[in-house]
C-alpha cells in the first residue's frame, strides 16, 4: 500500500475541480452546502487495501457532504475491475462508497465475468452503468435513495470481448435463451452480495437496469 498516500493526495487534488458530483440522467440534483475532507471513516484504509489486492483500479476521493441528506463519504472512483484473466472497464460510473465498490468488484468477477464465459462463451470487456451517486429520492417517495449516499449502482448492459452487447432492456425478455439465462444468473449472483437488488421483474421503472444497493437487509426482486 505504498501508493495509497499518493492516491489519496490525488483524490484531494481532484476535489478542487468542482463542488457538485454529477447525478445520473434524469435525476433531480439537490444543491446544498458542501464541504470536503480526506476520508477518516473507520475501516477506510482496510477497504481500500482490499480493493487494491483484488486488482481493482480506483482513485480514493475526499469526503463530500452536499446537504439535503446527500453525501459521498469514504468514496472512490472506479476505473477498471479484475476478471479471472483480464481487467474490464466500467462506463458512466460516478463515486461509490468503498464497501459498495468492494461488492461491485466481487460480483463483477465471480458473478458476471465467469457467467459470461460459461454461458455466452466470451469473457467480459465492459460493464455499462447508468450511474451511481445522485442526490435524489426513491421514485414516488419522500425517502432518500441509496444513490444519494453513493451506495448504489444501476447496471444497464454488459459488453463481451467478442463484441456482443447484452442489455437489460433488450435481452431480459427479448434476447435468446443464452442471453436471458446470463442476465438471470448475474441477477441471482448480485442478490447473494448486495442488500437490495431490483430488476425488470420488480417494476417498470427497472425495466432497463439492475439496481444494486449495498443495503443492510436482503431484498431481491
Amino acid at each position: 500500500m505504498a501508493r495509497l498516500p499518493i492516491l489519496i493526495a490525488l483524490g484531494a487534488a481532484l476535489a478542487g475541480c468542482g463542488s457538485m458530483v454529477p447525478g445520473g440522467s434524469g435525476d433531480q440534483a439537490v444543491r446544498g452546502p458542501s464541504s470536503s475532507a480526506i476520508a477518516v471513516t473507520p475501516g477506510a484504509g482496510q477497504c481500500l487495501a482490499k480493493l487494491g489486492q483484488a486488482g481493482t483500479q480506483f482513485t480514493p476521493l475526499p469526503d463530500r457532504y452536499y446537504g439535503a441528506g446527500c453525501s459521498a463519504v469514504n468514496a472512490v472512483n472506479l476505473s477498471a475491475l479484475q476478471g479471472d484473466r483480464e481487467r474490464f472497464s466500467l462506463a458512466n460510473m460516478g463515486p461509490v462508497t468503498c464497501p459498495t465498490a468492494e461488492l461491485m468488484a466481487g460480483w463483477s468477477r465471480f458473478g458476471v465475468d465467469r457467467a459470461a464465459r460459461q454461458i455466452l462463451g466470451s469473457p467480459l470487456a465492459r460493464i455499462e452503468t447508468m450511474g451511481s451517486y445522485a442526490c435524489r429520492n426513491v421514485a414516488g417517495s419522500g425517502r432518500r435513495s441509496a444513490h444519494a449516499s453513493a451506495e448504489a449502482v444501476d447496471v444497464a448492459a454488459f459488453v463481451l470481448a467478442d463484441g456482443r452487447r447484452i442489455s437489460v432492456l433488450a435481452d431480459w425478455s427479448g434476447g435468446g435463451r443464452a442471453e436471458r439465462e446470463f442476465l438471470r444468473v448475474v441477477h441471482a449472483s448480485a442478490c447473494k452480495r448486495f442488500g437490495t437488488v431490483l430488476g425488470p421483474d420488480y417494476n417498470a421503472a427497472h425495466r432497463d437496469h439492475l439496481h444494486l444497493e449495498k443495503g443492510d437487509g436482503s431484498f431481491c426482486r
